[in-house]
């Protein structure tokens, strides 16, 4: 077996029962997400006859309005146990969902509650990434990490492979409420799993004052903003995801509205590709092996920018078609390698104390500035057109890798987390 330390891989690792019910929860609640993927949408505009600017308050306000919801969640979360804060997260995301079948059942649904239930999910789903971070750093030795993100993201592409199709095809032969409630059976199911790995949980820090105060607010963002590797890499972050995410939407209006192309060509335009995401993750250890994980998440970093500028030339028919499924594979490859490297240089370079605080700093920047970034897009999308204003996300796309860190010194060692009995 070999094994390196810092930004580290291992092979032929076991990591134990305890982390095999965490995965298999991950895995069951990813597939449930995007097995509703786009359900929320189709409800808004099928069933309430939502216009445009409903649709896109969906996405765009309420996850922004749910990434402020949650910035009092991570220091509360910091001095919690995780376990039960990741059950509850379950449960929580489990109840808003089903409140929606249950008022169409009786005929009371309404944009407003849709509304709401996606600033709940977003809320929650950011406390819940922060909470499994800070869970895993103490469930596995730093070494295992990259390893164990590795599979998290394998699974995640997995998920995005396996799950639209299915729920596209339940949507057509159920409705979209009925994918809404496949979403909410799979938390439920995560959060029994989550139940079931047993062990022993250590207890965390004692809080130094009893009230949450307003200072308390800002601590994870002032760590990130004191480290000289997760600074430039929050900034990347927050910047790469938000502009590719800002340009889906044009390009969704593009591909289905000049360009002619059927749904089911523009769902294959996304599924298939993310294969590549897939093969990028398992390829992610072996490449930070060989070549050190510092170098391998710059090198990634800046090639994940290269291909979305590629978007702007889409044209129509077969041709068109397999230029978007070409970007989108270069774009989705890159990305499986550099997001488990990235997420285990985050969880090795924070202590264990501050890591549900700095996490959910992190996805709460990330979504916020997502959403901005879109609300920003659609405008400029109105105002140029959807190809001049994916061409523009493009262009300033390129220039993100020069807010990736330079260097990366050592993380501070920090002592190995007792195994968890079974």
């Amino acid at each position: 077996m070999k094994r390196w330390h810092g930004l580290g891989w291992s092979t032929g690792v076991r990591l134990g029962r305890p982390f095999g019910w965490l995965w298999g929860a991950y895995g069951t609640s990813a597939l449930g997400t995007w097995l509703a993927f786009g359900a929320f949408p189709l409800i808004a505009v099928r069933v309430l006859d939502a216009g445009p600017a409903e649709v896109a308050a969906l996405s765009s306000v309420g996850a922004a309005v749910g990434a402020v919801v949650a910035v009092p969640l991570g220091p509360w979360v910091e001095f919690r146990s995780k376990r039960p804060v990741l059950i509850a997260m379950d449960l929580v995301r489990c109840a808003a969902l089903l409140t929606i079948p249950v008022a169409f059942a009786f005929g009371v649904l309404g944009f407003l509650q849709l509304l709401l239930v996606t600033v709940v999910v977003a809320a929650a789903d950011i406390t819940f990434r922060a909470a499994s971070g800070a869970y895993l750093k103490t469930l596995l030795p730093a070494e295992d990490l990259l390893v164990a993100n590795a599979r998290f993201e394998s699974t995640s592409w997995t998920t995005t492979i396996v799950g639209p199709p299915l729920g596209g095809l339940a949507i057509g032969l159920l409705g979209p409420v009925a994918t809404v409630v496949a979403d909410a059976v799979s938390y439920l199911l995560s959060a029994l799993g989550i139940r079931a790995m047993g062990g022993h949980e250590a207890p965390p820090e004692a809080r130094k004052t009893t009230r949450l105060r307003a200072r308390d607010l800002l601590d994870g963002w002032r760590y990130i903003l004191a480290d000289a590797t997760l600074r430039p890499l929050f900034f990347n972050t927050a910047l790469f995801n938000g502009l590719v995410m800002a340009a889906q939407p044009l390009l969704t209006v593009l591909m289905l509205g000049p360009l002619g192309f059927a749904p089911w060509q523009y769902g294959l335009a996304f599924a298939a590709p993310s294969i590549a995401g897939l093969l990028g993750s398992r390829l992610a250890g072996p490449l930070v092996t060989r070549f050190g994980g510092h170098r391998v998440l710059v090198v990634t970093g800046a090639l994940r920018a290269l291909w979305p500028v590629g978007l702007a030339f889409v044209g129509s028919g077969t041709g068109g078609l397999l230029l978007v499924m070409g970007v989108e594979a270069g774009l989705i490859f890159c990305c499986g390698v550099f997001n488990p490297v990235q997420a285990t240089c985050r969880l090795e370079r924070t202590p264990a104390e501050r890591v549900a605080r700095t996490l959910s700093a992190w996805a709460v920047t990330t979504k916020a500035s997502t959403a901005l970034l879109t609300a920003v897009w659609g405008l400029l999308g109105a105002l140029l057109g959807p190809r001049t204003a994916i061409g523009l996300a493009g262009l300033l796309l390129l220039a993100t890798p020069l807010v990736l860190p330079r260097r990366t010194k050592s993380a501070p060692a920090e002592p190995r987390p007792e195994p968890s009995a079974a």
